[in-house]
This record gives structure tokens, sequence and C-alpha cells, in this order.
């Protein structure tokens, strides 16, 4: 047990639990929220925020459209939250930093250097987290990513925040299941 202690100590990652007046509002409210959060970075109370979430081919138009509304709405002080992922994420995440806005990323994986997914990213969510942001996710340090983890965590993205955009996705995606889960949650969807 201490050396688990010390390994989540020196990767900075903390906790916060459902009992805990720290834990997102918001997400504490949809049906099925996580007990047990794990967080590196600054994780505040976001009630402005909104989630920004679609492919992961992301064309150029769609580059152009993600980056505009953006950074539009993060200099407008909504925190936007999206789930580090190639393409319309790390786009979103990237523009709310460029606009010195607050942005939060869900993990599909444990918040360890070693499994940050994809890898790609791993100085984006640096930057996000020396930005005064949060890298967040419910499954403990030392977890791989796993494709089944990926629509779970899809919830927590929704449920963290009054509303949902879509700025450009397939017909069968994660960003569709972001969408969905957020009018299960009652929350809007653009």
């Amino acid at each position: 047990p201490e050396k688990e202690y010390e390994f989540v100590a020196r990767e900075g990652i903390s906790t916060v639990t459902i009992q805990d007046k720290e834990y997102p509002l918001l997400l504490k409210n949809i049906f099925n929220p996580p007990p047990l959060l794990y967080y590196r970075g600054t994780l505040k109370n976001a009630s402005f925020s909104l989630a920004v979430v679609g492919t992961r081919k992301i064309s150029s138009y769609g580059k152009e459209v993600t980056r505009e509304i953006t950074r539009a709405l993060a200099s407008r002080g909504l925190t936007i939250v999206s789930g580090l992922a190639l393409g319309v994420d790390a786009v979103a995440h990237q523009a709310c930093i460029d606009a010195r806005g607050i942005t939060f990323a869900v993990l599909g994986s444990g918040l360890d250097d070693k499994n940050i997914y994809p890898s790609s990213n791993k100085i984006l969510a640096e930057n996000i987290i020396n930005s005064g942001g949060a890298l967040i996710s419910e499954y403990a340090p030392g977890t791989h990513p796993h494709k089944m983890y990926f629509p779970q965590r899809n919830r927590i993205i929704s449920g963290l925040t009054l509303g949902t955009l879509v700025t450009e996705a397939p017909e069968h995606s994660g960003a569709l299941i972001t969408a969905y889960s957020a009018l299960e949650q009652n929350r809007d969807v653009f």
C-alpha cells in the first residue's frame, strides 16, 4: 500500500469522492456518477461548462469550426471538457488553452504518465494541467486504456457539463455516445 501511495504522489494524482464538497456538482447529479475520481491538475467545480467532442478523423473544416467555436466559448469563461482523443478533442483542448481558458480532459485509462492515451497527446495533457485545467478519470493509476472504458468515460464528459457540442462526427462514433449520454442526463446537445 505504501508503494502505491508513493506512486500516486509522484505522478501528481489526487482523488475526490462523491462525498467530498470538491466533487463536481453537475457530475454528482447524473444517474450513475463515479464514486471516486482521480485527477491531475486543478479540479474546480466548473458549473459553467460545455463538452466539445467529435471525430478523430477531423476534416480541415471541422478543425477550423472546432477551433473558432471553442476559442469564443472559452474566452467567455466556459470550461471546456473533452476526452483528449485525436481530432476534435485535441483541437478543442488546444483552442481553449490558446484562449487562456480552463479545460478538463476525461480519460478512459489511468492518469499516470505511462497510461495517458493517446500517448501522442502527452504534451497536450501536460499543457492542460499547466494552464489550470485537469485530467480526470474514474480508473485507478496503472489502468491501461481499453476500448470498453471509452464509452463509460463519455458519461463523465457529458455529466461534467451543461451541454455537449458535437462539431463533426460519423454516424457511429464515440462522440454520439457522449451526445446520447447528455440527453439521458437531461443536458443540452448542440
